[in-house]
């Protein structure tokens, strides 16, 4: 390949790339196999995925990017999910014992809280995009469809890549803190039964300063 063809490539590929993450959901649900929408906008202009493996994004989603990649449109690839109506996290906060990893796992900031205290959901933040549901130790949080039913609309997706990126900023500005946590945090049953019994010998603790 000649010099000028390698500068051309160079000088194209940000602006597809530009143009993909444009038209992705920004849901950074992961569902796609990439640990956010830009890197897989990355692996679609650089031919290392496919353009139906994002579910928020559904059909229409797969069309647009067919638009501009010139690759045949094809269906969801029901391996990375199935395309529904927007859906919101919401936590059952009487059983919520406090232990902030679902506020670590939000990729958009759209849980609050604090450490042993229960945390609660901004619902017009929420991207729905599920990875607070692995970490929870009390599955306590299940995620239930926006009313009216609606669909993710390119406004939505403006405001969560807003916050998504004000939180990458945040995070990096904090040091020994990952400016991107690129994997959903789960835990095993063993360290499940930890947390919960740590929340319980707390809530024995509070019972017993109270009757003092």
């Amino acid at each position: 390949m000649s010099d000028a063809r390698t500068s051309s490539l160079s000088a194209a590929e940000p602006a597809l790339v530009d143009r993909i993450d444009a038209l992705l959901p920004q849901t950074q649900c992961t569902k796609c196999g990439y640990p956010n929408c830009r890197a897989y906008a990355e692996a679609i202009a650089d031919g290392r995925a496919e353009i139906n493996q994002c579910p928020p994004g559904g059909a229409a989603g797969i069309a647009a990017l067919a638009a501009i990649t010139g690759r045949p449109p094809r269906p969801l690839n029901p391996a990375h999910g199935v395309e529904r109506p927007l859906r919101v996290a919401v936590i059952d906060e009487a059983r919520c014992i406090g232990c902030t990893l679902c506020i670590q796992a939000c990729p958009v900031d759209a849980i609050v809280g604090a450490a042993r205290r229960m945390h609660t959901v901004l619902p017009d933040h929420c991207t729905g995009c599920d990875l607070c549901l692995p970490p929870c130790p009390m599955d306590c949080i299940t995620m239930v469809d926006v009313q009216p039913p609606r669909r993710w609309t390119a406004e939505d997706a403006r405001r969560a890549r807003e916050r998504y990126l004000a939180r990458q900023q945040r995070l990096a500005a904090v040091p020994g803190v990952p400016a991107a946590r690129t994997e959903t945090l789960s835990l095993s049953a063993a360290q499940r039964q930890t947390l919960v019994a740590a929340a319980m010998q707390r809530a024995r603790a509070r019972r017993e300063s109270r009757d003092t």
